[in-house]
């Protein structure tokens, strides 16, 4: 099972969108996914409708250590795709943590319990340095990390998300491998100059760093993901093909590039699933995200 993060100390980066599509379209490529919502604004919980939603979630699995499929894990509306949501909106996950023996180490302890039932292990996180945070990048193979194209975003990167990996380094010497970290240029108009140049300035800060990588993926600012958002599925079936007079690639081409750039051992499964291109969503779908 793969443990991918979303990580950014900067709230609005888009963690959350980047999270529920990637799931989305890695699921309807018929891989097995699990979200795990640990934002204590839990907007991933709510992203798709639930079909068997559970009474316990990240709560219980960080407090408790429950990881009962049966007690923890939400099933959503789309095929392959699970939930734990979030539940901790008092933040007593972070108390808990500093207080206990194996801390920042707990999430890393429990993950051997879903190793055989999924592919993919989808982790979206808070918008602040936390001990949540830590824990999940202490647990993670690779950390994503969306960076709007705003040069503020960018000197918060360097302060806050790559400040906090660096304060980590430790634990390698308790045998614990920090994951490699990708940055994802999000919400990008790629018309607009200033774009251009922190795409540049990214690229050239981080060529040869061995830890540290920029995806070649750019999420675009486009209408399709708000509304892809509030109908509650995947941007790939909201957007398949380009809109009318869009120059650019469409978010099913994009969420797709992405995916394979995150699992290149994936692609012919990614291509075989782009080759049947959902279309719109069906009238049986929006029913039953306007019912949840």
């Amino acid at each position: 099972m793969h443990v991918l993060s979303l990580i950014s100390t900067k709230g609005g980066a888009g963690k959350t969108t980047v999270a529920a599509n990637l799931g989305g379209v890695l699921a309807d490529a018929g891989f097995r996914i699990l979200l795990l919502d640990l934002d204590s604004q839990p907007t991933l919980s709510s992203y798709y409708a639930l079909c068997a939603p559970r009474e316990a979630g990240s709560y219980e699995l960080i407090a408790q250590g429950l990881t009962a499929p049966e007690q923890v894990i939400s099933t959503t509306v789309i095929q392959h795709l699970d939930v734990i949501v979030s539940n901790d909106r008092a933040g007593h996950i972070s108390t808990l943590l500093l207080h206990a023996a194996d801390g920042r180490l707990r999430l890393r302890n429990l993950l051997p319990a879903f190793q055989d039932q999924y592919d993919v292990l989808i982790v979206d996180t808070q918008g602040a340095r936390s001990v949540v945070v830590e824990m999940v990048i202490l647990a993670s193979d690779c950390a994503l990390c969306p960076v709007p194209p705003e040069m503020l975003a960018a000197r918060e990167l360097r302060r806050g998300t790559l400040g906090l990996l660096d304060e980590l380094e430790p634990y390698r010497y308790l045998g614990v491998a920090l994951p490699s970290v990708k940055l994802l240029l999000n919400q990008a108009n790629a018309n607009r100059r200033d774009t251009r140049l922190i795409m540049q300035s990214l690229q050239a800060s981080f060529e040869g760093d061995p830890h540290i990588s920029v995806c070649t993926t750019v999420i675009p600012d486009r209408v399709a993901y708000p509304n892809a958002a509030s109908l509650g599925l995947p941007v790939h079936r909201v957007e398949p093909v380009p809109p009318s007079g869009s120059r650019g690639p469409c978010a099913a081409e994009v969420m797709r590039a992405l995916a394979r750039e995150l699992f290149p051992q994936w692609t012919e499964q990614l291509v075989e699933a782009g080759a049947q291109m959902p279309g719109q969503p069906s009238a049986t779908e929006c029913r039953l995200i306007r019912r949840g």
